[in-house]
């Protein structure tokens, strides 16, 4: 039963070749993953994932809460071809020493009623302050943020990587994966079809209304009545307030967060083995778009972005979207910038 578990896992979080990515017959190639941010209700979901991924050799896990240890104790236990490993405190450097990818889920969650804006202060300095680290202990990872608000952490980000000297924007993603993950399970759902085989393009940012489903590029090709897309696109947008109001102020959407950001990972992985054709939708800095940062889907090669693919052709409702979102975005975008510039020292 557990090696079939296994097997189903490995195979999800290589979703990847269902869309033409050929995997290598022999995963060669292991990596050091970092998740900052373990202990947490991303944070250990992400890991266990991670630890079970074929492509991870080495796991660090930290965290500020000083059960950090005892989680990596707790994965260290699953029978699968990685070390896991837990620090805290003061032992930031050391959890970050010669990562290749670093994966940030860190931060306080959303409660009913906030935005994920409202999170911006809080999450702003324990993201600067983590990028800054790992711009001294691992400048050449690839840096995947999930923190919230991403429309903002991930500029800041780039800025604190630029004040260091070490900034490659083709190394530096927002996590949107969960935004696609929502997007083709909803539309396989209301039209009955394998959720594996569906494709569906997220474009824009990662927060309400800048994000914008091209329901029109769905793949399998299928018809959607005006209401299917009006009430597709606005469970999209708002997937994430779905899951807070159903915890009742318990978190929020964690489970499902964990289960993209590990997907996520596993392509950039993947293409940094040299896999042929891996394409998500991510946050990185872009010229599709008069917005600075932007999610479209992302060709991923050896040194992490390869090729940023325009949105293609799109109908005159989602045309209106992403015009009528794009302000905030370039504006949430400069509050990050300005944040880090006043305050990243």
């Amino acid at each position: 039963m557990l090696s079939t578990a296994r097997s189903t896992l490995s195979k999800t979080l290589s979703r990847h070749a269902v869309h033409g990515a050929a995997l290598s017959a022999t995963q060669s190639r292991g990596f050091k993953v970092a998740v900052l941010g373990a202990a947490g209700g991303i944070g250990q979901p992400l890991s266990l994932l991670l630890k079970l991924n074929p492509r991870v050799t080495e796991l660090t896990c930290y965290d500020v809460a000083p059960v950090t240890p005892g989680v990596a104790a707790d994965l260290s236990h699953c029978s699968s071809n990685s070390k896991a490993t837990g620090y805290t405190g003061e032992d930031l450097p050391k959890a970050l020493d010669g990562c290749q990818v670093v994966v940030i889920p860190a931060g306080v969650p959303r409660k009913p009623g906030m935005t994920r804006d409202d999170l911006f202060n809080t999450n702003a300095s324990i993201v600067a302050n983590l990028i800054k680290h790992a711009a001294k202990a691992c400048p050449k990872a690839c840096f995947l943020i999930i923190s919230n608000p991403v429309n903002s952490t991930v500029p800041i980000a780039a800025e604190i990587l630029k004040a260091a000297g070490v900034y490659d924007p083709n190394r530096l993603f927002g996590v949107t994966t969960l935004d696609v993950v929502r997007a083709r399970t909803f539309v396989a759902n209301a039209k009955g079809l394998d959720v594996n085989k569906v494709t569906v393009p997220v474009v824009g940012g990662h927060a309400g209304t800048t994000i914008v489903p091209l329901l029109s590029q769905v793949q399998p090709k299928v018809s959607f009545t005006d209401a299917e897309v009006d009430a597709l696109t606005q469970r999209i947008m708002f997937g994430g307030d779905e899951v807070v109001k159903a915890k009742n102020g318990g978190g929020s959407a964690t489970l499902s967060m964990a289960y993209a950001g590990a997907e996520f990972a596993d392509s950039v992985m993947a293409a940094l083995s040299g896999d042929k054709g891996v394409t998500e939708c991510t946050f990185v800095e872009s010229k599709i778009t008069d917005a600075p940062f932007f999610s479209s889907p992302v060709t991923l090669g050896k040194n992490g972005v390869e090729t940023i693919h325009g949105y293609g052709t799109v109908n005159d409702k989602e045309k209106k979207l992403i015009a009528d979102m794009l302000p905030d975005l370039k504006a949430q975008a400069a509050k990050g910038v300005e944040w880090a510039k006043a305050n990243a020292k």
